[in-house]
């Protein structure tokens, strides 16, 4: 365990926890300083600590890999933490500067209000009612 006192640590995550909001660090990058600065461990020891293998807690430290919400869960309260919601920057923003100018979507240069109506299938759309369910033609069953 670091020698830091509470105080110090508590600032410390502190910090970590308003850079990680501000976009200034990942996830993951988050999660490694809270291990070394704040415990001081190895990966080894601290993914023994979380009940996870060696290779999750390297993933997870750099972005990568797909862990689950149990796991970052306990990740976090190891540290006091837990998982919550937080606004996502609009692109080329950080931190609270995206809450005060929030970025409006617009639709794509080539959409028509009136497709939803027509029942035309635009990209990233569900087929509509009327279509699903049904088996698709060419292929053998």
């Amino acid at each position: 365990m670091n020698t830091s006192t509470g105080e110090q640590r508590k600032q410390l995550i502190e910090e970590i926890m308003q850079q990680h909001a501000d976009g200034v660090i990942t996830l993951g990058v988050a999660i490694r300083r809270l291990r070394l600065e704040i415990t001081g461990f190895d990966q080894e020891t601290f993914a023994k600590m979380c009940g996870m293998s060696t290779r999750a807690l390297y993933q997870l430290e750099t972005d990568k890999g797909n862990p689950t919400l149990g796991t970052l869960d306990s990740v976090l309260r190891k540290f006091g933490l837990r998982l919550g919601l937080m606004k996502a920057a609009a692109p080329g923003q950080t931190g609270m500067a995206s809450i005060r100018q929030p970025h409006l979507a617009e639709p794509p240069p080539n959409h028509k209000a009136s497709d939803k109506a027509s029942g035309v299938v635009t990209r990233g759309s569900k087929p509509n009612r009327a279509t699903r369910g049904k088996p698709s033609t060419g292929r053998g069953r």
